[in-house]
């Protein structure tokens, strides 16, 4: 049967699968990232991990993956198949497409990992049939993936999508990105946790927390809940009036607390729109698998490439 391999590398872990042509998930592996072992030790464990599936698939199939999709965070120059900075796990400019193409005698395509799951969504997940969607992972930071046509916009420099460093309150919280008053220093799941933290006194609570508290009326929560939500609003209404999706796609963290944010913050944007379409906003619906699915689609987008410029005569 053929198949490819897609492979979402994360922080701490890293999800694998096996994925026919029709997006079915063949088998599916999980294993820690490493990065307490440094990143030369994350690149080894990433390139044997895809030895160990393409072993595996060719057991099991019959015939080795036909192709790879890597999904890794941090800053990705998909062109050149470089996994340019990530400061979770301490790389720079590590050529892991040629690695893993040695390895695996197989093409390989490399992706940003929001931007890939936000392909997994536009296609299969909550976007599937929407021609312009913009996916929002809202995580210990916000990124995001514009969707146009069935693929993903990377930028002409692997940028696009970063709405979480869209400033929203001018002069306001410093962001490691060397701004003040980024969208993610407000809305993302981190911060969330840090406000709802120091609102309740308790250093331990955590976005999903507040959310409890909020479903459960408490004032502080309310308060810490709304100006997130206010602050997630003005940022979308931003990202909306530059790209006019016809689906936005909240997912990450926070997007588990269901309708305790997609009610507020669908009217939180309606009454912030004038001229603008609102668009439909809904969850993510893949959830942990999406950066998988992803990375098997750009597998597979790599072979339906690759057998056109085979039969162009």
């Amino acid at each position: 049967m053929r198949h490819v391999i897609a492979l979402d590398v994360g922080g701490t872990g890293m999800k694998a699968a096996l994925t026919g042509a029709d997006g079915t998930l063949l088998h599916q592996a999980r294993r820690a990232t490493g990065r307490d072992r440094g990143p030369d030790a994350v690149v080894a464990g990433i390139v044997g991990f895809a030895a160990e599936l393409r072993a595996y698939g060719a057991d099991r199939f019959g015939e080795p993956a036909a192709a790879a999709g890597v999904a890794v965070p941090g800053i990705v120059d998909d062109t050149r198949g470089v996994a340019v900075y990530a400061a979770n796990l301490g790389w720079r400019d590590v050529p892991l497409r040629d690695l893993l193409t040695a390895e695996l005698g197989v093409p390989v395509a490399l992706g940003h990992d929001v931007r890939t799951g936000g392909l997994a969504e536009g296609r299969v997940g909550a976007g599937r049939g929407s021609d312009r969607f913009l996916f929002v992972a809202l995580g210990t930071g916000i990124a995001g993936a514009i969707g146009v046509d069935g693929r993903v916009e990377a930028g002409a420099h692997g940028f696009a999508g970063e709405i979480g460093h869209i400033v929203v309150r001018p002069g306001g919280t410093p962001c490691p990105c060397g701004q003040r008053g980024c969208l993610e220093r407000y809305a993302s799941a981190a911060a969330v946790g840090q406000a709802w933290a120091a609102a309740c006194g308790d250093p331990d609570a955590d976005a999903a927390g507040c959310a409890r508290a909020v479903e459960a009326g408490n004032p502080e929560a309310v308060r810490v809940w709304q100006a997130a939500v206010d602050a997630l609003a003005d940022g979308l209404v931003t990202a909306l009036t530059l790209l006019d999706p016809r689906t936005l796609i909240i997912g990450g963290g926070l997007a588990e607390a269901g309708e305790t944010l997609f009610t507020p913050l669908r009217e939180a944007v309606r009454r912030r729109i004038t001229f603008q379409k609102l668009p439909s906003i809904v969850p993510a619906a893949l959830g942990d698998t999406a950066g998988c699915l992803g990375a098997g689609l750009l597998a597979w987008d790599l072979l339906d490439h690759t057998d056109r410029l085979e039969v162009t005569p």
